[in-house]
């Protein structure tokens, strides 16, 4: 592990440090948001990471799991993750009320090389819950505004009701700095005023892309990628400049128990940022 993760650094990595629910409430019927804080403020404005990295949280008598951290290192102190119910930790989280202990580890992981984007576009391409980990790098651009080139949104989700953030993004649609497009495969509701069909759909309404200045970052359902990334293709982005979250069962995050080896990559040291050069070589990574 490099010497970024500057929280571990001076401690042992697997002890979770104490932290508080300082606000949570539902996305959408089985996502839940979750502001979170050290109890230590300290440690909580020292606590540094990167867009794309992310943390471990513990519940007493539940266990321990991964989640990416959906806030921004730009905005210190306050840790956000995006959660949806699907286990025995998420399930004992939502049970939690605001001011309720946790334990919290990390930051684990690559993240987003920030400081190579720095001066290009963005273009970032996700669906369902792809939001949670491409918003930290979102609102990070959009904070530092003036260090980005061109930044544009194509966000799909199935149907309007499990839009997350979906109040976020319409605002968004308001800004004159960034373009943002958003889908539903399908309108249960009949009050859907943006597009209709799957996120790769959204291309065709794409500004002109200047390739060779454009970062591509992806996150969605395994599915998706394989028919965003022939969409990024047609537009020729060079292929290291095509960058993709993936999440395997991440156990340890300091590459000590192999959970999530493939070959000689562990994805919590080595990911869970990949570009696809990395995927052509390893398709297994998604």
């Amino acid at each position: 592990m490099n010497g970024e993760h500057k929280c571990l650094a001076e401690t042992n990595p697997f002890t979770p440090h104490p932290a508080r629910i300082v606000r949570s409430y539902h996305l959408t019927k089985d996502v839940k948001f979750f502001q979170v804080r050290f109890v230590d403020m300290e440690e909580a404005l020292r606590f540094d990471y990167k867009p794309g990295q992310f943390a471990m949280l513990s519940i007493l008598g539940a266990g321990e799991a991964p989640f990416c951290i959906s806030s921004t290192p730009s905005r210190p102190g306050l840790l956000e993750f995006c959660i949806r119910k699907m286990g025995t930790v998420t399930s004992a989280l939502f049970e939690l009320k605001e001011n309720s202990f946790i334990g919290l580890r990390g930051p684990y992981g690559n993240g987003f090389p920030v400081e190579e984007m720095r001066d290009k576009d963005i273009l970032i391409i996700e669906g369902g819950m792809g939001v949670a980990p491409l918003r930290s790098v979102l609102l990070y651009s959009l904070d530092n505004r003036d260090q980005f080139g061109r930044v544009a949104v194509l966000y799909g989700s199935k149907r309007p009701s499990e839009m997350i953030f979906s109040e976020e993004y319409f605002a968004l649609k308001g800004r004159n700095d960034l373009e943002c497009h958003l889908a539903v495969d399908a309108d249960d509701t009949g009050k859907w005023t943006e597009n209709i069909g799957v996120v790769t759909t959204l291309f065709r309404h794409l500004k002109k892309v200047d390739p060779e200045n454009t970062f591509a970052l992806v996150c969605g359902p395994p599915v998706m990628y394989k028919f965003v990334i022939k969409e990024l293709i047609k537009l020729n982005i060079p292929k290291d400049q095509i960058l993709m979250t993936l999440e395997r069962r991440m156990k340890c995050g300091v590459g000590k128990c192999g959970h999530c080896a493939i070959d000689y990559i562990y994805t919590c040291l080595d990911g869970p940022v990949f570009n696809y050069w990395d995927v052509l070589h390893m398709r297994e990574l998604i």
